[in-house]
């Protein structure tokens, strides 16, 4: 067998000698044969790693749902703790434009002979929440890596089901800013979780798929919920609005079962270096895998940790802001972020609250919220279908460029608003449901997965949470002043607040356009190795790594791999080789993306890596 450096091959230049390789697998210290407590010393540990990586890239996804089944079924399972999350956030949003909720807690508006929850509580419960939701997020990422996701989760659902006692006898809405603000801090926590166990075990075929699954479980929650609300709207007792809150003890006790039984992360565990335990793991996450196909997907996951070691990556929180990690973490801020600026708080749902305000009656609109939950779980699903073919940055950039038009015509259509005429009102209702199947489709669906894969593995919790953090920061931000635009006793903007987030939705725009790489197909160690080499992230989705070892002799102890790092246009197989030996221009291949008019083709070029893969060596 031999492996050789295919740089030179693929690009025209001079071959040379192949490097004969000696077969490891039989020795003692190979990956097979070492004990588990000395795995990372395996003489073989890249060879193996690279069968791994080679596997993973070969496997399509329907062969990865029957061979990884464990991980798809406990990723699945762990993100449920978000169609909670979705569900109890969808309450205090919708009891806002709830008759008996804001009779209670309210007071009477006479331009719109109504009962409205004053903007300035609003306001405070909307920051009370966002700062419990902002402590929960920053501290979720370093417990997590102390604790494990398992106990973090157990912890927060146990303090969910005693927050939920104050929201249920609350007697003033001053009570119910108190119990909003305690509430944030498990919420804040559940928010990042499933993402990040998701992306810890979720091999890449399947990582797409589950890491964009958030958007999904938060569409379920929020469909619940507005079921809840639409169906008890248009009862006049305060139960009306207490069975919803007291509906939300029965999510706790068997997600807490879930997250007793479900395995730890292997990457978590190897991080503690408990690779006992971590072949365990892998053994429930991929039960079709043989012992040999176990342990070289362990040898990988060691190798990466290796290499990230390398790059000088530790463990705390600060680590997300040094080096290429700096970059990564802007990366991941500011994908979460584009989903506020998107105008999910306006829109979001059907938009209920500005079509009260703007004129209809309560039940027409929570019916039409029920049936926006609908549009969002469907093109959810189309989303998943899509990311297969385009890719997620490609995705988001359709994303917006058509919801940018929505959210101006929203705007427009205001104007034409006036006493007893629907018309105007009825169209904001149609766009605001076509905003939310574009961003369901788009933005808020491959924003997750995209957060989720950008981080270093080993600072993964840590960059999530310091993500969600930023994200709440904003959102926090656009919910407090997101009423001053609507509301009656406010600005009175209405439907025109439409303008507002078209303007934001511009920058969102321009920022995805610069810095947001595609991650579709790509290891998490060919994205250490973009990131080291600072490859711009318009060219993300061109490069090709090619991630082969050259072995040196059975006596060497640690191979030292000597590669090339080839950028091509095509990530998924070698560029042919015309007669004369040299491949075919650049410009002969396309971009696979819906809008290829916009990403500019690249010629190729050559990086050399070894520097990278010698301070590996040395780990």
């Amino acid at each position: 067998m031999t492996i050789t450096t295919d740089a030179e091959h693929n690009l025209g230049f001079e071959e040379k000698e192949p490097i004969e390789h000696i077969d490891l697998s039989d020795s003692p210290d190979s990956v097979n044969n070492i004990e588990i407590d000395r795995i990372e010393d395996a003489v073989d540990l890249a060879e193996a790693s690279y069968i791994a990586n080679e596997r993973d890239h070969k496997m399509d996804f329907w062969e990865a749902c029957k061979v990884h089944r464990g991980a798809l079924f406990w990723s699945l399972a762990m993100s449920f703790t978000i169609v909670m999350d979705g569900y109890v956030s969808s309450l205090m949003r919708g009891f806002y434009g709830y008759p008996s909720f804001t009779k209670k807690y309210g007071v009477w508006a006479p331009s719109v002979k109504l009962y409205s929850i004053e903007a300035k509580w609003q306001i405070l419960i909307n920051q009370v929440g966002f700062g419990g939701n902002l402590f929960g997020t920053l501290i979720m990422g370093f417990v997590t890596e102390r604790l494990g996701h398992r106990l973090v989760v157990q912890i927060g659902l146990v303090m969910l089901i005693g927050i939920n006692f104050m929201f249920f006898f609350a007697t003033s809405i001053k009570m119910l800013a108190i119990a909003q603000a305690i509430q944030g801090i498990p919420t804040g926590m559940f928010g990042t979780m499933g993402s990040v166990y998701a992306a810890e075990v979720a091999p890449l075929p399947l990582r797409g798929f589950l890491t964009s699954f958030i958007q999904m479980c938060w569409v379920i929650g929020g469909m619940f919920g507005a079921g809840v609300l639409a169906k008890m709207v248009d009862y006049t007792s305060e139960w009306s609005y207490r069975i919803p809150m007291a509906i939300t003890w029965a999510w706790p006790i068997p997600i807490f079962i879930i997250a007793f039984l479900a395995p730890d992360a292997p990457a978590w565990l190897i991080r503690k270096r408990k690779f006992d335990k971590a072949e365990k793991s892998l053994k429930r996450l991929s039960p079709k895998f043989t012992p040999e196909q176990v342990r070289q997907r362990l040898a990988s996951i060691i190798h990466n940790d290796k290499l990230e070691k390398s790059m000088h990556t530790n463990t705390t929180v600060w680590d997300c802001f040094k080096g290429t990690n700096l970059r990564r973490t802007e990366i991941a801020c500011m994908t979460l972020t584009t989903q506020v600026l998107s105008g999910e708080t306006f829109t979001a749902g059907g938009g209920g609250f500005f079509l009260i305000m703007g004129g209809m009656p309560p039940s027409v609109a929570y019916k039409i919220g029920l049936g926006a939950t609908g549009v969002s779980f469907v093109f959810t699903i189309v989303s998943w279908l899509l990311n297969g073919r385009f890719g997620r940055r490609a995705l988001i950039l359709s994303g917006w460029f058509m919801c940018i038009p929505t959210l101006l015509f929203i705007g427009v259509a205001d104007y034409f608003r006036r006493p007893g005429y629907m018309a105007p009102l009825w169209g904001q209702a149609a766009l605001a449901l076509l905003w939310d199947a574009i961003y369901c489709c788009t933005i808020g669906t491959q924003s997750f997965g995209l957060v989720a894969e950008v981080p270093a593995s080993r600072v993964r919790a840590q960059t999530i949470s310091v993500a969600r953090f930023f994200y709440q920061g904003v959102l926090f931000g656009a919910a407090s002043v997101g009423p001053v635009f609507i509301n009656p006793t406010a600005l009175d903007l209405r439907g025109k607040t439409g303008f507002v987030w078209f303007g934001t939705s511009c920058l969102g725009l321009i920022w995805c356009y610069f810095r947001m790489p595609e991650t579709k197909d790509i290891s998490y160690t060919e994205l250490d190795l973009l990131f080291e080499h600072r490859v711009p992230a318009r060219k993300f989705k061109t490069t090709k790594v090619d991630v082969a070892e050259e072995i040196q002799g059975i006596t060497a102890k640690e191979a030292t791999p000597s590669f090339r790092f080839p950028i091509r246009t095509d990530r998924r197989r070698s560029p042919p080789r015309s007669a004369t030996g040299q491949t075919p221009s650049a410009s002969a291949h396309r971009h696979d993306s819906l809008f290829s008019i916009f990403l500019p083709r690249e010629q190729p070029l050559l990086l050399d890596v070894d520097s990278t893969y010698k301070r590996l060596s040395r780990c």
